[in-house]
């Protein structure tokens, strides 16, 4: 499968050269953003279900070896396995494929961005941790925080003005890695119960 994969600066390119067919993924940080919450969410997905959306292709690229859809399904599923691996041997070493900004700051809206389309695959099995009454609430809150609706509205509303909002949306990005371990965590005893 590595062999066959493209490598992320033509992946990058190729999903730029796709937006007419609107892959979920517009780049790779948003692609790198929805697998993190494929691994890490409450359900097993066949790739089907979830590679065919992220880059807006047909099952049937699934067949054909040397293609260049067929090298960006290798590229997501390696990436998959990747993230995986980390979680479940070295989790503190996960590290998001954010964007910086021109002024040098983390940009972590499209990675969350894409953590969050990969949600919406399957949004009432996360219902759980999008309830504000229930502890585990916060769980999301570094990546959501960054999310907007299809409308492009903030997620969570406008948020307050204030020095603390900034602060807080400045450095969230910095709680993603743990926020993907802690959900992951959250998720096991389901994800696996359902799995058997």
């Amino acid at each position: 499968m590595a062999a066959a994969a493209m490598l992320l600066p033509e992946l990058e390119r190729w999903l730029q050269e796709r937006a007419d067919r609107r892959p979920v993924a517009a780049n790779v940080p948003m692609l790198d953003g929805y697998v993190a919450a494929i691994v890490a969410g409450p359900v097993s997905m066949s790739p089907l279900d979830w590679i065919c959306p992220l880059l807006a292709i047909d099952a049937d690229a699934f067949n054909h070896g040397g293609t260049p859809e067929f090298a960006a399904i290798c590229a997501a599923a390696l990436r998959h396995n990747e993230i995986s691996q980390i979680l479940s041997t070295t989790p503190r070493q996960f590290a998001p494929m954010h964007r910086r900004k021109i002024n040098g700051d983390v940009d972590p809206r499209p990675w969350c961005q894409g953590f969050y389309a990969a949600m919406r695959l399957r949004m009432l099995d996360w219902a759980p941790l999008l309830d504000t009454d229930d502890v585990n609430f916060g769980l999301l809150l570094p990546i959501l925080v960054h999310c907007r609706d299809d409308q492009r509205r903030p997620l969570f509303g406008s948020a307050r003005r204030g020095r603390t909002t900034r602060d807080f949306l400045r450095n969230a990005h910095a709680e993603i890695p743990a926020a993907v371990e802690a959900t992951r965590q959250y998720w096991m005893p389901i994800r696996y119960a359902r799995a058997g």
